[in-house]
């Protein structure tokens, strides 16, 4: 079966199943990070997810797949969550217009890449781990077993959503990002500002650092924590948190280099009896 259409060049007419659709969930499940690198980053691992739908829509071999090929090895590169929704419609719009449809998909995957990536990121690596990661440890704690099953669920729900997205997103095509776009900015900025909140709220919850020097002068004990607490209960862990902040920020600092940081300052702290938990 050839495209009827003349200003198109010819495809197979080959039309995506259910088959299809497994294999480039498990693909990029499991191997769009693979071929990660600095200079495309996610585009050799794009371009593995769909390979062999490409061959079956071009033919393998042909002028055409070699042309897409080279299209889809520009770079590329957005959240592991909703990359299969630049997938979906990118195959969408592949199968309806062949190798005329190249500019089109160079576009929109340049155009989705960076708010799929903000969103996404911001909500499935951030957010719900937070959330989720929070209630767990706080249970494990307590000598709550359930808190690991929690952290099991809520992962298994974010895999079986990245799953479905995939044959929605063809489905839906390009109507799918006219719908979204008016959304894409609003849904990020309250997914920020929730994650802003949590953060608070982790840091209120889990750090629990308190001044463990008490010294005294002449009958009168000073309480430093005491007077942290009236005038903001919890200054410390956010004055900590804050100082990390401050110090990932400095020029060739990284987040390893941070850690052991703050773990050698802690001991220290901690043996000369200044601070406890």
């Amino acid at each position: 079966m050839m495209n009827s259409n003349p200003n198109t060049r010819p495809t197979t007419g080959y039309k995506l199943t259910k088959e299809d659709f497994k294999q480039i969930n498990r693909r990029s499940l499991f191997g769009f990070q693979l071929g990660w690198n600095y200079e495309r980053m996610q585009a050799s691992g794009y371009l593995y997810t769909i390979l062999p739908q490409l061959r079956k829509i071009y033919g393998d071999g042909t002028p055409e797949l070699k042309e897409m090929m080279k299209t889809h090895t520009q770079f590329f590169n957005t959240s592991n969550f909703f990359n299969t929704l630049v997938t979906g419609i990118d195959l969408a719009i592949e199968e309806d217009k062949g190798i005329s449809g190249k500019e089109t998909v160079a576009g929109l995957k340049a155009g989705l890449m960076g708010p799929f990536a903000a969103i996404g990121d911001c909500i499935f690596a951030a957010l719900i781990p937070a959330i989720f990661g929070a209630i767990a440890a706080n249970m494990a704690t307590q000598g709550n077993p359930f808190g690991i099953f929690l952290w099991i669920a809520a992962q298994i729900a974010v895999m079986a959503f990245r799953w479905k997205q995939l044959e929605y997103a063809y489905h839906e095509g390009v109507d799918l990002v006219t719908n979204m776009q008016d959304r894409l900015h609003a849904i990020t900025d309250a997914a920020t500002l929730l994650g802003v909140f949590m953060v608070g709220a982790l840091v209120a919850t889990m750090v629990n650092v308190h001044f463990a020097f008490t010294p005294k002068i002449g009958d009168v004990t000073i309480d430093f924590q005491n007077y942290l607490d009236m005038i903001m209960p919890r200054l410390l862990p956010a004055a900590i948190v804050a100082s990390i902040y401050w110090l990932l920020g400095k020029k060739n600092m990284t987040s390893t280099k941070a850690i052991f940081i703050v773990l050698i300052v802690c001991i220290v702290l901690g043996g000369l009896g200044i601070i406890s938990k």
